[in-house]
């Protein structure tokens, strides 16, 4: 078992069959000698009859034999596919959801509930941050807004004029740098790391990690930045709790976690006062 949880912390988890927890750790019942995912369905049985073990392998190696309810040895395999269908939406041309699925052995709405489940997201929304990612640095790169439109993977304007709320300014003020724009910023602590974010009169404009001031100004040098007083750090307090609170497999790579949070936090905004 993970050095980071205690065997009450697993027995609480196991007791609410908590799916954060699966692949984390497994549960090996010494009374019908099966190890199941914390998650599993089947009935608890006592306290006493239970062991917590670091992984299937382990559990094997002691002897217990797979659950035939939960199948905890698919665990692996599903982190795989979703570390692999990320990598897919990351790209320029991000595949719709059944070729998606496809490409890494699911059924289509099988695969959207799995992707869901581990990341807190689905994988259009996910697919919807890494391509703003694109299109602001395309519109850093570039004089022209349509050219990063393509540039950014979009396949017509209307597209990406749906998601341009993301930008939290004009596509043509994020071209010239933040020109005219007011920027507030803070930087806050989140399950995958600091957090910077920012927001014009207009929204939320950038969230990011591992970013200062120094950060911001380079990515917005035409823009004033000032410092959230009180009551805005408050929303954004606000906003990332809001994240915080949904589930996501903490043994995902850090990087997708990242993007995963940073889509929540997107999904989550509201209007900044």
């Amino acid at each position: 078992m993970s050095a980071t949880i205690d065997s009450d912390t697993a027995w609480d988890a196991f007791a609410r069959r908590d799916r954060a927890f699966d692949g984390r750790f497994v549960v090996a019942v010494r009374s019908t000698h099966i190890y199941c995912k914390p998650s599993c369905a089947a009935r608890r049985p006592r306290r006493e009859n239970v062991a917590f073990l670091a992984d299937a392998a382990a559990a094997r190696a002691a002897g217990y034999r797979a659950c035939r309810r939960c199948l905890p040895d698919s665990v692996a395999r599903d982190r795989q596919a979703v570390i692999a269908a990320a990598a897919l939406l990351g790209g320029d041309a991000p595949p719709p959801l059944g070729a998606l699925a496809a490409a890494v052995g699911y059924a289509p709405h099988h695969f959207h509930r799995l992707f869901h489940r581990l990341t807190g997201v689905t994988p259009a929304a996910f697919a919807r941050t890494c391509r703003a990612d694109r299109v602001l640095t395309a519109l850093r790169d570039t004089e022209s807004v349509t050219a990063a439109i393509y540039a950014a993977g979009y396949a017509a304007p209307s597209r990406f004029y749906a998601d341009a709320a993301r930008l939290g300014m004009t596509p043509q003020a994020a071209t010239a740098g933040g020109a005219g724009e007011t920027l507030r910023w803070v930087r806050l602590a989140t399950p995958p790391g600091r957090l910077l974010l920012a927001a014009t009169t207009r929204g939320w404009c950038r969230f990011a990690f591992d970013e200062d001031r120094a950060a911001l100004h380079a990515a917005f040098p035409a823009a004033t930045l000032r410092p959230g007083d009180p009551a805005w750090r408050t929303q954004a307090e606000a906003l990332v709790a809001r994240a915080t609170a949904v589930p996501v497999d903490a043994s995902l790579p850090r990087a997708l976690r990242r993007t995963a949070f940073r889509a929540l936090l997107h999904q989550h905004a509201t209007s900044i006062g």
